[in-house]
């Protein structure tokens, strides 16, 4: 078993894959119902709420996420931040080093998902 993506609903898939095109720089590909995004071997997708409830069962509910955290590393959390500095509007943690010897930051892409961008460090 493999992760293939993390498949995001939203009301807006314009908006939301052109938040994720700026922070991935990566190119949305698909429609204005649905876009994929590869990150190497998984990938971020963003579905329409009017999509998901035709071909997903209406099981799914846009910006509803309270427990999920899409975590992406980076080489530098630090220069990440400055570089989406005018991207970012509900930063959550600022970049700290983590007890574990990981530097990360969180915030919320507009509908809401929590966001986790991290780099490796030592490990204690």
């Amino acid at each position: 078993m493999r992760l293939a993506q993390v498949r995001l609903v939203t009301t807006d898939v314009v908006r939301l894959s052109e938040f994720y095109r700026r922070l991935t720089l990566r190119e949305p590909l698909g429609s204005e119902d649905y876009v994929e995004l590869h990150l190497g071997d998984a990938g971020i997708a963003i579905s329409s709420q009017r999509a998901a409830d035709l071909y997903g069962a209406n099981a799914a509910t846009a910006a509803r996420n309270g427990s999920a955290i899409i975590d992406l590393e980076v080489d530098d959390v630090d220069a990440e931040r400055a570089r989406l500095a005018p991207l970012l509007v509900d930063v959550v943690l600022e970049p700290v080093t983590q007890p574990w010897g990981n530097r990360a930051m969180m915030f919320r892409d507009p509908d809401g998902n929590l966001i986790n961008l991290f780099s490796r460090g030592e490990r204690q």
